[in-house]
């Protein structure tokens, strides 16, 4: 049985792998004020950027769907691994050797099932790449040459080449200390009369890899006249490979792509070769699928949606291609980014336009020409014959909806302006107007959706309840009224102990739970006295956090701690004294809701009560006045 990861171990690995290294293999980060840094969130869609990350604390949020916690989480979460999986991964980046409990350490058993299959992967693609120099590859090494392909470029890309025999890479593996059962889950393998037996034979092979870097499958080229099979072979879906959520090249391209603000979608592994040695450093390609949703998203979160980034498809010029550009051209509204489309005049893609005419003919082909609801457009209107009023007509019928779902209104009538022109119409307002109808006809049709915000928050009873009993709320977030000051002044405060507690020690760790009067930053407030209070993190602000967080009674109270950890303030500057004014002012709250009760106590006791009691609550209300005007004279300084 695998033993347990040592806690030091676990704490090691934490700190030594920087939170915003590893989402930035993930997504674009951009600065956020206060230190933080903010990108569009991998875990929901959404137009702009709520996910922040705070690398001083090692802690990542997103506003949107709530979702947060500290380096592991974030690995844990986006790929789907165990605990144990996670901080293996990450102790391998940082070259930690970890140590187990309950036993010794044995690799074979102590790995989890995707990491095995990531490593079953990397010691093909080195074994695939050795292969490629030896003499039964001198077919695959002329494959590469005949398209302008020498070995640096086959080296730099892992280019590799699988033996025609039935197990060479199978029985390589088992040498290895990989099971027939990882390698047949893996893709690797299938199964044959006899025992598995390779998947790949006799092709030219490129390593698909993820996002992070790491090789997730294989793309198998055809090089024989009697390989039956296929012209392109790649790794079936597996725990690791999804075809329709992996873009070939995107681990060379994505620093390129954030940068640059631009993407150049190419159709197969040779075209993205092509593009990379041409300098179109920014060049991904689907593998063996469409390019639909799950890739957009990838792109969407490189490209951040900033209002200059393209995305560039370059598609053949045949029937396929142009179907193709349609079909891309569904999803288009799902970027924020402008689309374009690029086809060489003789209808070559990338990689033979590079081999007939250079370098220079693949940058001049993705600078952008075509816009791609142009392109699209054109293709549907040059199925009609314009010379006649029925042909425009109904060019018009089935190419207005497809403007019609242009979001944006005024680029919807700049675009219904060119369908016009290009249909011959010359009363461009009716065009305008007709699209808009469509447009409307098309929103009656959808309905509305579900209402906003305010009507889809629990309510407070309910948000109270479930963080009171120790149960997550039914919707994500706290049911808090944050135009209300008293909750905007006790979140601010929790935050200040969270992310500054130097300023607000030793003075908030003397506030009672029920100073706080939202249950959830009550919640939180006994987090952190049961973390031992704000005075802990003047010592060390990740172990402090990691402390609270782990104090929190539940998933929702958690969350909102990590939420308060990395939201940034209101204040634009966060000294002693903004501190000093949270403090008073939560304090103010609780000081006036107590002379309420204590008012309200004397109004019932009336002038029958035994004198004494009357006489004490008569007492404590004059102190609590005295107190309270003490608070707004002297400020943080009467605490």
């Amino acid at each position: 049985m695998a033993g347990r990861i040592n806690d030091d171990d676990v704490k090691v690995v934490r700190d030594a792998v920087p939170i915003d290294t590893v989402v930035s293999e993930y997504l674009q980060l951009r600065p956020a004020g206060g230190g933080n840094m903010k990108g569009l969130c991998p875990f929901h869609d959404e137009k702009s950027p709520s996910f922040q990350v705070s690398p001083s604390k090692g802690l990542f949020h997103c506003f949107g769907c709530q979702e947060g916690g500290d380096t592991i989480a974030f690995v844990m979460k986006i790929d789907h691994l165990s605990f144990s999986e996670t901080v293996e991964r990450l102790a391998a980046k940082a070259g930690i050797t970890l140590r187990y409990e309950e036993g010794g350490y044995n690799p074979t058993h102590q790995r989890g099932e995707r990491i095995r299959l990531v490593e079953a992967h990397k010691a093909a693609a080195d074994f695939y790449v050795e292969q490629l120099g030896g003499e039964e590859a001198a077919i695959g090494r002329k494959f590469l040459a005949e398209r302008g392909f020498d070995q640096s470029a086959a080296e730099h890309f892992g280019v590799g080449y699988s033996p025609a025999g039935w197990d060479h890479l199978t029985r390589f593996l088992r040498g290895k200390g990989f099971s027939d059962k990882e390698l047949l889950l893996a893709g690797l393998s299938q199964d044959g009369r006899r025992g598995p037996i390779d998947r790949f034979r006799g092709r030219l092979m490129w390593p698909i890899r993820d996002i992070s870097g790491e090789v997730v499958g294989f793309g198998a080229r055809k090089l024989r006249d009697d390989d039956n099979g296929p012209k392109y072979l790649n790794t079936p879906d597996t725990a690791i490979y999804k075809k329709s959520q992996v873009l070939y090249g995107v681990d060379l391209a994505k620093k390129d792509i954030a940068k640059a603000s631009r993407a150049v979608v190419v159709e197969g592994y040779t075209d993205v070769m092509a593009c990379h040695l041409a300098g179109i450093t920014t060049a991904i390609a689907t593998c063996g699928t469409a390019f639909g949703t799950d890739h957009i998203k990838i792109l969407r979160r490189l490209l951040m949606d900033n209002g200059s980034a393209r995305v560039i498809f370059t598609f053949d010029g045949d029937a396929a291609g142009q179907k193709a550009a349609l079909r891309a051209f569904e999803d288009d509204q799902k970027f924020a980014a402008e689309t374009y489309i690029a086809i060489a005049p003789d209808g070559m893609d990338p990689c033979e336009l590079r081999l007939n005419k250079g370098d220079a003919a693949v940058q001049d082909l993705v600078e952008p020409r075509t816009p791609l609801f142009e392109f699209a457009i054109r293709q549907i209107v040059s199925r009609y014959d314009l010379e006649t009023p029925a042909g425009r007509a109904s060019a018009l019928d089935e190419a207005g909806p497809i403007v019609a779902r242009i979001k944006n209104g005024a680029s919807q009538h700049e675009v219904a302006v060119q369908l016009a022109g290009i249909l011959g119409i010359l009363d461009t307002q009716f065009v305008v107007k007709r699209v808009a109808q469509m447009a409307r006809w098309a929103r009656d049709r959808g309905g509305r959706g579900p209402a906003g915000p305010a009507s889809s928050s629990p309510s407070s009873s309910a948000s109270s309840s479930s963080y009171a009993s120790g149960q997550s709320p039914a919707l994500s977030g706290p049911a808090l009224n944050l135009r209300s000051p008293a909750h905007r002044t006790e979140r601010e405060l929790l935050k200040l102990a969270l992310q500054r507690p130097e300023l607000v020690s030793p003075a908030f760790d003397a506030y009672g739970v029920d100073e706080f009067t939202a249950p959830p930053y009550a919640a939180v407030r006994r987090a952190v006295e049961d973390a031992g209070g704000a005075e802990q993190g003047m010592a060390s602000a990740p172990e402090y956090l990691a402390g609270v967080r782990e104090a929190a009674p539940n998933d929702a109270v958690r969350a909102l701690v990590t939420e308060l950890a990395v939201e940034v303030f209101h204040g634009k500057t966060i000294d002693e004294s903004y501190a000093g004014e949270q403090l008073v002012r939560v304090r103010l709250r609780a000081v006036d809701l107590r002379i309420h009760d204590v008012t309200s106590t004397l109004a019932r006791l009336g002038t029958g009560a035994d004198h004494e009691r009357h006489q004490a609550v008569q007492n404590e209300l004059w102190v609590l006045q005295q107190y309270r005007q003490s608070l707004r004279n002297s400020g943080a300084a009467a605490l």
